[in-house]
């Protein structure tokens, strides 16, 4: 028993929605794609689960949050893949692969070849079990990655209305989720090792300001520790989280967002990995010229850090790298490799934030962080490098990206400090001549300086008004 396709995407998250729009649209004929997932439903938006999906008013539901929505194309629909004759196998695990013979087995033992493979299995959520800790399986404990994960998590949310809930981890989903139970009307515990929140990202004072921020809504941190043990009660339900310093927080719920591990172990043996995910190309292409890999577990190099191999986990990624694999396998001769930049952003109440690049090298923050409108820059060996900003505007970020993406060479650092947001926004009226630079020294300001003034006061103000209009997931 089994099927025959040009083309099979393994997996059925965000990058597989993406990558079967750019295959509709570059004419993949009726009957040649195939997309095997094993969730029951199409691909979708998974930013969608730890934002509006989570509301106690008006949630995100399906089919709302189809990919490609996400990126203001089509909404993907059951009837958007029958229309354009893309197979989709649902609810489908598959159970090993043959990248030489090119086929996959599912577990019920039907074949599946190919021509062309996309591995877009993404990642999973790493389980407190891994680290020694039992009781994920109690009916109180919650994970999110997934829609079923979602479902759960509001199930356990409307339960425990007006009572406690402990988050374990700091980092995007610990955020996320916490923003979402507090907004459910629940008491939140933060823990987590390290000294501050979203420690891969922050600064210590820029999460000063979220902390701050969590606190005025009602949510306590406890940090430097870590989960040991729960406490059940006889039903099995975690009724107290135990940490390692001794410390006993009673509780109705968990949520545990410790991270994730991307989905590899079916490839680990026939392709290279690398940074904990499949290497590939700047085409997207393995060490098997026949199979792809994108989204959170793909391992690319980024033209950025000077071709540095990163594995990046985050939703932006796995767009745009879905996207190019695509245009790799059915226009190679037009397809160079992927010059992507790096971008990350979180929602969270009235907050938004986006960061472009990364967080190497020398600092310089700016702005009223009391008032929620502030940034920063990293500088390495002289050039920017990265930048983060709260509370801007669509043409900021942009503007901040730009700077980012031209590694503006900086000789004036208390300058650009001083300037803040501004600077970027002059940047990003400049010009650039093709495979030129920029150099930024205290002269330059003097040049644009009568220009830049009346720009920068009209972006200011659209940005106040732009900055409040908040998409929901």
């Amino acid at each position: 028993m089994g099927r025959a396709f040009v083309y099979v995407i393994l997996g059925g998250g965000v990058a597989a929605g993406y990558a079967a729009l750019e295959f509709a649209r570059r004419g993949v004929a009726h009957g040649e794609l195939c997309i095997i997932s094993e969730e029951s439903v199409p691909p979708y938006e998974r930013p969608a689960l730890s934002k509006g999906f989570l509301l106690p008013e008006d949630p995100a539901r399906l089919p709302s949050f189809h990919t490609c929505v996400g990126a203001n194309e089509e909404k993907l629909t059951p009837k958007w893949y029958r229309d354009h004759g893309i197979e989709l196998v649902l609810g489908t695990r598959v159970k090993s692969a043959d990248v030489n013979r090119k086929t996959l087995i599912t577990a019920v033992g039907e074949t599946i070849s190919y021509k062309i493979l996309i591995i877009a299995t993404g990642a999973r959520a790493l389980k407190i079990e891994e680290f020694g800790v039992r009781g994920s399986d109690a009916e109180n404990v919650c994970y999110l990655r997934n829609l079923a994960d979602a479902n759960r998590l509001v199930s356990v949310m409307q339960s425990c209305n007006g009572g406690n809930a402990v988050v374990i981890g700091g980092g995007y989903i610990g955020m996320e989720c916490a923003a979402a139970l507090v907004t459910n009307r629940i008491k939140v515990t933060m823990v987590f090792p390290e000294a501050h929140c979203m420690a891969r990202l922050f600064t210590p004072k820029i999460a000063d300001f979220y902390e701050d921020y969590y606190e005025s809504k009602g949510v306590n941190f406890i940090k430097g520790t870590v989960l040991t043990s729960f406490e059940n009660d006889s039903e099995g339900k975690v009724t107290a989280v135990i940490l390692k310093d001794g410390t006993r927080v009673p509780t109705q719920m968990v949520v545990i967002g410790i991270g994730i591990r991307a989905n590899t172990s079916l490839f680990e043996d026939q392709l290279t990995v690398e940074k904990g995910g499949i290497k590939v190309n700047g085409r997207m292409q393995t060490s098997n010229n026949s199979v792809y890999a994108v989204g959170d577990v793909a391992a690319f190099p980024v033209k950025l850090f000077g071709g540095d191999i990163r594995r990046l986990e985050h939703v932006d990624s796995a767009r745009k790298t879905a996207r190019h694999a695509v245009d790799a396998i059915m226009a190679p001769e037009k397809t160079g490799d992927l010059d992507y930049l790096p971008f990350f952003y979180s929602r969270v109440f009235t907050l938004s934030w986006q960061f472009y690049g990364e967080n190497k090298g020398e600092v310089l923050q700016y702005g009223d962080f009391s008032s929620g409108r502030f940034g920063a820059y990293w500088i390495d060996k002289g050039r920017i490098v990265g930048a983060f900003l709260e509370g801007g505007s669509r043409e900021e970020y942009e503007a901040i990206a730009k700077a980012v993406k031209l590694k503006v060479a900086v000789k004036d650092t208390a300058e650009v400090e001083r300037q803040g947001l501004e600077f970027a926004l002059k940047v990003s009226q400049l010009v650039i001549p093709e495979g030129g630079g920029v150099v930024v020294e205290k002269q330059v300001y003097n040049w644009h300086a009568a220009a830049g003034v009346a720009a920068a006061a009209s972006i200011a103000a659209f940005a106040y008004w732009y900055g409040r209009r908040r998409r929901r997931w």
